[in-house]
């Protein structure tokens, strides 16, 4: 199969996704710059998931750039991800306009730890369809960001009920340790 309509099907609800986050914050009835200050936890819970989407987006271009063929597995671990992508929007907005609940900011949690692991099931369901030589292999062999990834969020989740800013950093530090793309993954596509 062609992953040309993959990959566009998978950028369009990722732009959905984002589309989504933005629409769900309201915006003040009032015309000052006090008025904002309710809408500091909504913006702030948007900007930190607009960064992991983007993380998400970027880092599948990246694995989609070294695949050369898909089939159905692939299909539906694609579908998959991108079902996990799609509830931080609403998890955004649970912890927006609930102003940093434990519930919502772990269910956040969940959330970002089943969008990794999805993500590593994308990539393992492809590196077994492709060959020795698939590029993707190589890197996931050691895969040490992304189990220290899950394990951070999986030790996020009931964080939150201890002290929900302890969860929020650690989703910081995540976002902060994804948002530059592997190099390794780019040195791979030029040989």
């Amino acid at each position: 199969m062609n992953k040309g309509r993959l990959e566009a099907f998978s950028d369009g609800v990722m732009a959905i996704i984002i589309t989504i986050m933005v629409l769900a914050m309201d915006t003040p009835d009032e015309v000052t710059l006090k008025a904002l200050l309710p809408v500091v936890p909504v913006f702030v819970s948007y900007l930190l998931s607009y960064i992991y989407v983007g993380i998400y987006w970027i880092n599948h271009h990246h694995i989609m750039q070294v695949t050369h063929r898909i089939n159905g597995v692939i299909l539906w671990a694609n579908l998959n991800l991108l079902f996990w992508l799609s509830l931080i929007p609403f998890t955004t907005n649970w912890i927006g306009k609930n102003h940093l609940s434990p519930v919502p900011v772990a269910f956040y949690g969940g959330v970002l730890l089943m969008s990794a692991v999805a993500f590593r099931i994308l990539e393992s369901t492809l590196i077994r369809y492709h060959g020795e030589d698939f590029p993707l292999r190589r890197l996931h062999a050691g895969g040490k960001k992304e189990k220290i990834s899950i394990l951070i969020y999986f030790s996020a989740i009931p964080l939150a009920f201890v002290c929900v800013w302890i969860s929020i950093f650690l989703y910081f530090l995540m976002a902060c340790l994804w948002v530059m793309p592997s190099k390794r993954l780019e040195k791979e596509m030029e040989k």
